[in-house]
């Protein structure tokens, strides 16, 4: 403040008290801390609505004040409002006012970093299907919000790519699991605070510790040093995922003789989000601790401590809809007059890392880091395949039904599906009971084990698809000033992970053991998951059914050099990485004796690499064009190298490198009067591989009298193309009202057709399929389109208040790839279907489209400074018309040719319809916070 009442006297001091008759008064705005020059700054008049905006430069104009004294406002978002009064005597054309220096408000969030913050965690659960990307669409710039938050919450994914494709660091290392290719946000969900300071890297560019992806990168910076100093406490609630949130950070600044603590933690809770059933808890910790150790070396130790539980929803058919409505979530039930969830998600999985830099010049600094990360992920469910062996026999028989109360032979529309003998009375029953319970009979399950001929062999149980992890891996990188118009810099990276996953008995639910076996193997010895203990009886707390390690080691190398002068940046970079999978697995099981899935398998190696080239130039400071293009092969993620990993050492046929072919081109226009941008892309992504589990009705070429089966469907050679453009645009109008608008237009489609086959306990060998047709149809299950019109008003007074309109157009559901083999086209004796109506068969295999839709979104804020405290609201109402649509869905398999998928889509209430991801009504996030 001191500084400021300094440059208000210095101004009148230079002004002399000048008549301002026509006078032209100019200056330039910067950032008091780093001098760096402010674009976009408002500089407007106390009492009148003309204002002007600085430019790239950080400079400005007002022409013709007539004024003898007037007071001038300088506003810029994140920095303290600024003003100076102007008043002079003399007869000047022109006052210079310099360099006028704005201090940054950091203590006040900003209106960008509340919608980033809050729209991960309130759209967390969705990540499961992989529709939202969240985090990485969270940066600075207007389409990258409104693609975050108001796009977000609706299962849309900007240029159609899921969060495998985008890159999250802590301090330079990558989070992203081996397994998936995708970053697990529960391992540091609720540490918003601490980890606040990110380095955000836009489509396709690279980083200086990476080559990227397709997507967006972002690295999460935990230095203690790098934070503000202070105390921070809020307070959150929400009826989305979680109820409420508390969270609090200590940051110590800088202390004598180099050291920094960073400590932060918070505590999620929630007995049900807005889908009923979904009991939520989460509690995490962060510590960072630093020492600069002389003026070249720099330590630093961070730990992340973090726990995650959710109960899981389902996805819905349109029948189950619309007799239970948009909350419904088949997998909760009463259980002791307390609803339980039958899946539930539990994550603790803490990451240690140790990082050091050494800055040797000026002009060379080189990065160290080791992390290590070891924990436990688990997602539970219920069994019903318990079985029992017949006394004096080897015959297995036993096995439950289905207990999921949404389970198609539980509905209405299963004793109307004959329709020549429709059963109204069983079907208004099944209706009445679904409508007033619906839900798991937890009461049922125990009844039925408690009522078994052996207690020893309970029917139902409730398990973990659990996987204990560890991992660990080696960071060296440069970067390097050659000179002042190139630099370079690079990293190498040694990288090593092991799993052990199986299924890990929780709940007998009465019982006192179960007998693990598989109870559909052909005879006895194929139904055992471990044919080195037949017949074995599990207990509380032991493992079973499957049990294997995957081990995977990886070496990178990565080059970047950049060249920067005053209009043009452009850089181009390499990057080569070996990674070898294996399976070893500790059971043998009965479908797959000896080697096939006992011991370790063989190694599969893949050597991939990438280049990227990029530019951004400066036509005038208000033009900008910017470029990145991208030539990526990359190895398969490890869940795509094994067709049946559970209980398998086959490997994927057919298995290739994944190509990825991108260009982004950019255009920014930063007017006086409005900024807009226009991005275009088109991508190219070949040879994806795809593994999915169903139960499949009308198979054919098996040889046997079934024609039913659960199948491991293997999809390999897929290609898709995905383009489009975005476009967004701000048009301030008034000192304080700015216009904003975003549109995303684009479409992601497969262009060629893949190779399908089933591999099954229900027979031997593989059974081909050949091609499925899937050419033209659209890849993706969310909107294709996307629109958004919203108003913002900015008080001077630090409150804010926005909303948005938002449309959504070209959703589609996914199709399912065995309807479009030849399978589709036979009969179950392996001959062509001679009533097949080729029109029929068009209609039947139309990819849906869903309904257009909108959402009224509004959010708002205030900040107050109370002496050296301060205080700041959040609120946050989205889809306030309580709109109900779908955001995407997808096609079940278990209709697998012409016949059963006619017979099933000709009912008035089909068994097998498609399921469907319904959005969300009307939700609310609120959040106030303190700081010291």
């Amino acid at each position: 403040m001191e500084s400021k009442v300094l440059l208000v006297i210095l101004v009148y001091a230079l002004s002399g008290y000048v008549t301002l008759a026509q006078v032209k008064v100019i200056g330039r705005v910067v950032d008091q801390v780093s001098g760096k020059y402010l674009h976009g700054v408002r500089i407007g008049f106390e009492k009148k609505r003309l204002s002007v905006f600085s430019d790239e430069g950080g400079y400005f104009s007002i022409d013709k004040i007539r004024q003898k004294s007037t007071v001038l406002i300088f506003e810029f978002k994140g920095y303290e409002k600024l003003r100076i009064p102007v008043s002079s005597k003399s007869n000047l054309k022109q006052l210079d006012l310099g360099l006028l220096e704005m201090f940054r408000h950091q203590d006040m969030d900003t209106k960008a970093d509340w919608a980033t913050l809050n729209s991960i965690e309130l759209d967390e659960d969705q990540y499961e299907v992989q529709n939202v990307t969240g985090v990485l669409n969270a940066g600075k710039d207007l389409f990258s919000r409104t693609a975050a938050y108001d796009f977000g919450s609706n299962f849309f994914r900007p240029r159609f790519l899921g969060s495998e494709h985008g890159i999250v660091m802590l301090n330079g290392v990558t989070l992203n699991k081996i397994g998936t290719g995708r970053p697990e946000w529960s391992n540091w969900g609720g540490l918003n605070d601490a980890l606040r300071r990110q380095e955000q890297f836009t489509y396709m560019k690279s980083s200086p510790y990476n080559l990227g992806g397709l997507s967006l990168g972002m690295n999460m910076i935990s230095r203690a040093s790098k934070q503000k100093e202070g105390i921070k406490f809020s307070m959150a609630f929400s009826n989305k995922n979680y109820q409420s949130r508390v969270m609090s950070t200590y940051s110590s600044g800088v202390l004598r003789h180099g050291w920094a603590f960073l400590i932060s933690g918070s505590l999620r809770m929630g007995d049900e989000g807005f889908r009923a059933g979904t009991n939520y808890k989460g509690y995490s910790f962060l510590a960072s601790v630093d020492k600069q150790i002389g003026k070249k070396h720099h330590l630093n130790a961070t730990l992340i401590y973090a726990y995650n539980e959710k109960g899981k929803s389902a996805p819905m058919t349109q029948e189950v809809y619309k007799l239970k409505g948009i909350s419904y979530n088949s997998y909760w039930g009463y259980h002791q007059k307390q609803k339980r969830n039958s899946r539930e998600k539990r994550v603790l999985e803490p990451i240690f890392q140790l990082n050091h830099q050494y800055q040797v010049n000026e002009n060379l600094n080189i990065h160290n880091h080791f992390t290590y990360q070891i924990g436990t992920k688990a997602t539970s469910r219920l069994d019903y395949g318990g079985a029992r062996i017949l006394k004096n026999s080897s015959t297995i028989v036993g096995g439950g039904m289905n207990p999921d109360p949404s389970y198609y032979q539980k509905l209405p529309s299963y004793f109307l599906k004959d329709s020549t003998r429709p059963d109204y009375g069983r079907a208004y029953l099944a209706e009445r009971e679904f409508r007033e319970n619906g839900q798991i009979n937890w009461e049922e399950l125990y009844a039925a084990n408690m009522n078994s001929p052996s207690k020893n062999n309970a029917i139902y149980a409730l398990y973990d698809d659990r996987q204990d992890s560890e991992s660990w891996s080696l960071n060296s990188g440069f970067s390097s000033a050659i000179n002042n118009i190139f630099s370079l810099n690079g990293s190498i990276n040694l990288s090593g992970n092991s799993s052990q996953s199986y299924a890990h008995m929780l709940d007998l639910l009465g019982a006192d053991g179960y007998l693990d076996v598989d109870p559909f193997g052909e005879n006895n010895s194929e139904a055992q998951n471990d044919l080195q203990d037949p017949n074995r009886i599990v207990y509380d707390g032991e493992k079973f059914r499957h049990n294997y390690q995957l081990q995977t080691r990886q070496i990178g190398a990565y080059l970047n050099l950049n060249y920067a002068s005053k209009k043009t940046d452009t850089y181009v970079g390499a990057e080569f990485e070996s990674v070898n999978y294996r399976r070893n697995g500790i059971f043998e099981n009965g479908a797959y004796p000896g080697a096939l899935s006992l011991g370790k398998s063989r190694g599969v190696s893949f050597q991939s690499y990438g280049l990227k080239t990029g530019l951004s130039h400066k036509f005038n400071g208000r033009h900008i064009f910017l470029m990145n293009a991208n030539y990526l092969r990359k190895e398969p993620v490890l869940n795509h190298v094994f067709s049946n990993v559970r209980i398998s050492n086959e490997i994927v046929k057919g298995l290739k490198l994944n190509t990825y072919i991108g260009l982004d081109l950019k255009y920014i226009w930063r007017h006086t009067h409005f900024n807009a941008s226009l991005s275009g892309y088109y991508l190219v992504l070949t040879d994806e591989s795809k593994i999915a589990f169903y139960y499949a009705d009308g198979l054919t070429g098996l040889d046997k009298a079934t024609s039913s089966a659960y199948v491991q469907e293997v999809l390999t050679g897929i290609d898709r193309q995905n383009s489009g453009i975005e476009f967004s645009i701000e048009v301030p109008l008034l000192m304080n009202v700015k216009l904003k608008g975003v549109a995303a237009i684009g479409q992601s489609v497969y262009v060629s057709n893949p190779e399908v086959y089933l591999n099954s306990n229900a027979f031997e060998g593989s059974l081909d399929l050949g091609k499925s047709y899937l050419k033209g149809y659209f890849a993706t299950g969310g909107p294709q389109s996307a629109y958004s019109l919203g108003i913002e008003y900015s008080s001077p007074d630090y409150w804010w208040l926005s909303g948005s309109f938002n449309f959504f157009d070209k959703s589609f559901t996914s199709v399912a790839p065995i309807t479009r083999t030849r399978n589709f086209f036979l009969d179950t004796d392996g001959l062509p279907i001679h009533i097949l109506d080729p029109f029929t068969a068009r209609e039947l295999l139309r990819q849906e489209s869903l309904p257009a839709y909108i959402n009224f979104n509004l959010v708002g804020g205030k900040s107050w400074k109370i002496k050296d405290w301060y205080l700041g609201l959040f609120v946050s109402l989205n889809n306030l018309s309580n709109n109900l649509y779908r955001t995407g869905g997808y096609e079940q398999s278990r209709t697998a040719n012409y016949l059963t998928l006619k017979e099933d889509k000709t009912r008035t209430k089909p068994l097998f319809g498609s399921k469907y991801w319904f959005g969300f009504g009307t939700t609310f996030f609120t959040s106030l916070y303190i700081r010291i």
